[in-house]
């Protein structure tokens, strides 16, 4: 089963989230819990929707790392 990379974000009233390998693939929500559920949804949406058109699917490429700077 592919693990997809979501990158969420806190905003000032709400959470986003979105899929780097997945162009297109977003959700926002008032919480984390809902953000990551609904990105969750949104990938098996994003993914059905390639394979009725016959399309591709990406093959999960994205990577993160936490980086410590002493600037901030």
């Amino acid at each position: 089963m592919p693990r997809y990379l979501a990158a969420i974000e806190k905003g000032e009233a709400s959470w986003g989230a979105h899929v780097p390998d997945l162009p297109g693939c977003i959700a926002a929500a008032e919480t984390r819990q809902e953000v990551t559920a609904l990105i969750k949804d949104a990938i098996d949406f994003h993914l059905e929707g390639l394979r009725e058109r016959g399309e591709p699917i990406p093959t999960p490429a994205s990577e993160s790392e936490l980086i410590e700077t002493d600037a901030a």
